[in-house]
């Protein structure tokens, strides 16, 4: 009798993962003992075992009480996703990986229990100077601080979930590179994802398929808390197809980051920028997110201190409000831009306000505005008008502006209104050309 395909492959994977699990430690029998007092020692004690003899370190479901493990290189820790529970005994992390590599935490949950760290860059497992680390279906709750810290560090952390962190669901520093993948994030005080430099850096991560949602902003400030996914200082990162949902500020903020492209994500319910590239940044791309509730959707800012180049393509923009609850500053624009940035094939509808805005009183040089669909918006475009240095040439051409209450192209001289048919007097404004637009 031959065994269909898809019984014979759940066969073999059932026998190789029995395999494993025979050559497993088992916890339970090295005086490990789940829901009772500290474990600490004893875990430390079959950490290092596992380590020098090359076999997984099996934890049955349970909680275990532990403060400060310290895991060393070769280990593989294995236990029940959402059933085996490390939970701090004291206020130091729950574990550290610190100066070593191939480290592998599977189906492991790191929770507060009795304490955990404070602070700005701690975590309940802390990882730093280290390579090839490895976390897959984890859990980590509660913290006081954040779930996870990463220092100059390489790791992956895939299909794990985080909840209810005083800070963030995960903190880096001038990581090597990090892959975070298809997690779950919800319910931090102050942010999802950061990945910050301690100076303009490559780091490299990827941040992609992950579902973030419920981001407070309990430090206060006006951006530096609230963020889904926050780059700081470091280049070359890649956030792609992700989902991010009621965020108090921004679900994407690149704050003087450089080479960074943030792509096909949506983002929903942000309560002030949706996508936000802003103070020294160089070289963002922004195409084919989409953006449902915002006080602004997409801003390329920051000319003043540097900011700029940037491509802005593809992006569907939608019920942008007129104001933000958490930044009085912001004002209802669909995408908003001020230095050598191209903003095509975009489609704006909905907006309290305008849907594209190409810089602000002087700070507006090499824009370009074409190829977007505007509509059900209170302005069309907007430009400013004011002729004083960095002002250089803007270009607004072959857009399509339908469903307009007030006005179709507008010039700005700082937050005033002084042209409100700019299609038709262009001309009085030097460096201003607009052309081939359609209103409907």
């Amino acid at each position: 009798m031959t065994l269909p395909r898809r019984t014979l492959l759940a066969g073999l994977a059932a026998t190789a993962a029995s395999s494993v699990l025979a050559q497993s430690l088992d916890a339970g029998q090295l005086d490990i003992v789940p829901n009772a007092g500290d474990q600490s020692a004893a875990l430390q004690d079959a950490l290092l075992r596992a380590a020098t003899e090359g076999r997984p370190l099996f934890l049955p479901a349970g909680t275990y009480l532990c403060t400060n493990l310290q895991l060393p290189s070769d280990v593989v820790v294995e236990g029940v996703p959402g059933a085996t529970i490390l939970a701090a005994s004291a206020s130091d992390p729950v574990a550290r990986i610190s100066g070593n590599t191939d480290v592998t935490l599977r189906g492991l949950t790191f929770s507060s229990g009795a304490g955990g760290p404070a602070g700005e860059d701690r975590a309940l497992l802390e990882i730093e100077a280290s390579e090839r680390i490895a976390l897959s279906h984890c859990g980590f709750t509660g913290s006081a601080a954040n779930g996870l810290a990463v220092r100059d560090a390489a790791a992956s952390i895939e299909d794990c979930s985080f909840a209810s962190h005083a800070l963030a669901a995960i903190f880096s520093l001038d990581s090597r590179g990090l892959r975070i993948s298809g997690n779950t994030i919800s319910d931090c005080g102050n942010g999802g994802i950061l990945i910050w430099s301690s100076e303009t850096r490559r780091d490299g991560s990827i941040i992609t398929g992950n579902s973030i949602a419920r981001i407070d902003w309990k430090g206060g400030g006006n951006g530096q808390n609230g963020n889904g996914i926050n780059v700081f200082r470091s280049a070359e990162v890649i956030i792609a197809d992700n989902h991010i949902a009621d965020c108090a500020f921004t679900a994407v903020r690149l704050n003087s980051s450089r080479d960074c492209q943030v792509s096909g994500n949506i983002c929903v319910n942000s309560g002030e920028v949706a996508i936000f590239s802003e103070f020294g940044f160089s070289g963002s791309v922004i195409a084919n997110n989409l953006i449902d509730g915002a006080a602004t959707g997409i801003s390329i800012t920051n000319l003043d201190t540097g900011g700029q180049v940037a491509v802005c393509t593809g992006n569907l923009v939608r019920n942008i409000t007129a104001t933000s609850a958490v930044n009085p500053d912001t004002r209802g624009v669909g995408i908003y831009a001020e230095a050598e940035t191209v903003i095509s094939a975009n489609t704006v509808n909905a907006v309290a306000g305008f849907g594209i805005v190409a810089g602000y009183g002087p700070f507006r040089r090499n824009v370009v505005v074409t190829g977007n669909t505007i509509s059900t918006i209170t302005y069309g475009i907007g430009v400013s008008v004011v002729d004083e240095p960095p002002s250089g040439p803007v270009s607004v051409t072959n857009n399509q502006i339908s469903g307009v209450s007030e006005a179709a192209i507008v010039g700005m001289r700082w937050g005033d209104m002084v042209e409100l048919d700019l299609a038709q007097n262009a001309g009085n404004y030097v460096g201003v050309t607009v052309a081939g637009n359609q209103l409907g």
